[in-house]
């Protein structure tokens, strides 16, 4: 897949959510001075135990509750208060764990719904979703909600990168599938990645993820408890014991 690679900004990493404290409405504070980052061709996964505020984060970067002190920076730009809607024009993708799917729709319905902000020809886009996604083009007249769980997956990824984001956010993308269909994903977004889009994921399987991440940020209770690349997070005694289970 083929797409202009983003650049870093030179004030810092091309996303960042930084120190953002905040939670939902008048609600009480769900983040506490919470950082995570990522750059161009870049994995970087969200992991932590259950409640430690991992959606939440990903979804004050994408502006889905109030940041009451903090930051969202997007290549240098400051986005802090540009609504969800504002922040796709802007080239956030974005993929809710849930109703991430036109279910009557056809895959290809579906994939052109994802181009909805675009004025251009978007057929060369829509190859390049099914080189990525073979399944998807051999179904592709199929309606989305008679795919099996990975197959949807594949389909709100793929609508997500109609758009040509600049960076590609994924909430809990193997959620509900099987231990071989969560190797696929994990393949499928290592190569979204090395085309230089950044991908920040929330996951639960955090092991697995780790392994794929260029950087990786440990919540606990909506803080930054460990942070470092995949690899080093995989290795430290605390973080395996704490999280991963020894």
């Amino acid at each position: 897949m083929s797409v202009a690679a983003p650049r870093a900004g030179e004030d810092g990493p091309f996303l960042i959510g930084e120190a953002m404290t905040g939670g939902y409405g008048k609600g009480p504070d769900i983040l506490h001075a919470c950082t995570i980052a990522v750059n161009p061709g870049e994995i970087a996964v969200i992991v932590g135990p259950n409640g430690a505020g991992k959606s939440t984060a990903m979804k004050a970067v994408f502006g889905m509750l109030d940041v009451r002190s903090g930051s969202v920076r997007l290549d240098g730009e400051d986005i802090t208060a540009l609504s969800p809607q504002a922040r796709v024009v802007r080239g956030m993708g974005f993929v809710p764990q849930t109703s991430n799917i036109f279910t009557s729709l056809t895959v290809e319905e579906n994939l052109e719904m994802g181009a909805f902000i675009r004025r251009d020809d978007f057929r060369g886009t829509m190859a390049q979703v099914y080189d990525l996604f073979p399944i998807l083009k051999e179904k592709r007249h199929q309606a989305a909600g008679d795919l099996s769980g990975g197959q949807r997956q594949q389909v709100a990824v793929g609508r997500a990168l109609m758009t040509q984001p600049k960076v590609l956010m994924l909430d809990e993308p193997t959620a509900g599938v099987s231990p071989i269909v969560m190797d696929e994903l994990f393949d499928r977004i290592i190569e979204v990645a090395r085309t230089g889009i950044p991908i920040l994921m929330v996951e639960q399987n955090a092991r697995q993820a780790l392994e794929i991440a260029d950087r990786g940020y440990v919540l606990v209770q909506g803080r930054n408890a460990f942070t470092g690349s995949g690899r080093e997070l995989l290795n430290d005694p605390d973080v395996r014991k704490s999280f991963l289970g020894g």
